[in-house]
């Protein structure tokens, strides 16, 4: 089922170089006839390898539905001019608009790439940046602020608004320290604050700044190292807390965003998240410094009722299979859900890909902690 078949990749990419310029260009790694030819208003997704930090090896894939076909490190053969590819930490990946935005970490930039071919269009210098939304034209992207050090004495963080037309940072709000994911609910915008370089005295905050004057009009209180945000469609929001690795576990919260109150405490440790079709799936994958162990888990919580309904997603085997998990997705359409294995975060990792009922379809190995993931739609 494997193939790496270059004497066909050489002519397809002659061919496409001749005739086409509304596809993902086929990279040197190809993996065909990986699964079925699927069609639906989905073309297929991009996934973000985040690469090992110091080693430059942040990588991007694409897995074609329409052809079963899974391509490997695209961005450095459609890209060849850029002399250090994507760069160092791969950390968020959004599309809107067309155009396809890849959160570079401690290479302190955003690479925006057009959504369809993966060619680059431009990069946005940002500090230390982490994690994006959008809403109405604009793109917020959140920024630690100062550079990659574990520090006391480190700047708070802000969260900077994209004019997606220009290009361009228009303006700028300070939040607290550390700003991870963010979500905009209404005229608000909420981002967790996790104070990860201020250990053991984290933040407990999430920052609350309104989009019309752009500045923090409020602090909600929540939970000590705060990562992960989701918004369902009922005004409520799914916000996660490491805790501090020793003895503070770590745990799920729910939020109303209207009131910013905790609604309750779900104590399920989450590492990440996803929210399609009312259903929320994740993993946890915490450790902990006192025993030197991960403890993993699994499961999905229907965030109409705000109650769990399974403690797994996938086929039992697989979770002992799957070594690291570090990512999660799901197609919105059939349901297949997808997580990958970082493995020992050196070598490549892999790319799990489950049916609905949590059943193994197919896996494929990725790049260097392959991470974060967009769906790409034919329209």
């Amino acid at each position: 089922m494997r193939k790496l078949n270059f004497c066909l990749l050489i002519s397809v990419f002659i061919l496409f170089i001749a005739c086409r310029t509304d596809e993902v260009i086929i990279p040197k790694e190809v993996v065909e006839n990986l699964a079925p030819p699927e069609n639906t208003a989905i073309k297929g997704f991009y996934v973000l390898n985040e690469g090992n930090m110091g080693s430059n090896k942040c990588t991007l894939d694409f897995f074609d539905y329409t052809k079963g076909t899974y391509y490997r490190n695209i961005y450095a053969e459609i890209n060849p001019s850029v002399v250090k590819e994507l760069g160092d930490v791969g950390n968020d990946i959004k599309i809107y608009g067309g155009k396809l935005y890849i959160v570079v970490n401690v290479s302190n930039k955003i690479e925006i790439l057009d959504a369809k071919t993966a060619k680059r269009i431009t990069s946005i210098p940002l500090q230390n940046c982490r994690y994006l939304t959008f809403k109405d034209g604009n793109a917020y992207a959140s920024s630690y602020a100062g550079p990659v050090d574990i520090n006391p004495l480190a700047p708070k963080g802000k969260v900077v608004e994209i004019d997606t037309a220009s290009l361009s940072i228009k303006r700028e709000a300070t939040v607290g320290y550390q700003p991870e994911e963010l979500e905009i609910v209404g005229d608000r915008l909420f981002v967790t604050n996790s104070g990860g370089y201020m250990a053991p005295n984290y933040d407990k905050t999430i920052s609350v700044i309104d989009l019309n004057s752009f500045t923090e009009i409020k602090k909600l209180n929540v939970a000590i190292n705060l990562h992960r945000l989701k918004k369902d469609n009922y005004g409520d929001l799914y916000v996660s807390s490491r805790g501090d690795y020793y003895t503070v576990p770590s745990s799920l919260f729910l939020i109303d965003a209207a009131t910013g109150k905790v609604k309750k405490d779900f104590h399920l440790a989450v590492s990440e998240m996803t929210i399609v079709n009312d259903k929320l799936y994740f993993y946890g994958n915490e450790f902990n410094y006192n025993t030197h162990t991960n403890k993993k888990t699994f499961g999905i919580i229907d965030v109409k009722t705000e109650e769990i309904i399974s403690t797994k997603i996938i086929d039992q085997q697989y979770e002992s299979i799957i070594k690291t998990p570090y990512g999660i997705a799901v197609n919105p359409i059939t349901e297949d859900i997808y997580i990958t294995d970082a493995g020992n975060y050196v070598s490549m990792g892999f790319v799990y890909c489950f049916d609905k009922n949590g059943h193994f379809k197919w896996k494929t190995e990725g790049g260097n902690i392959p991470a974060h993931f967009t769906f790409l739609y034919k329209s």
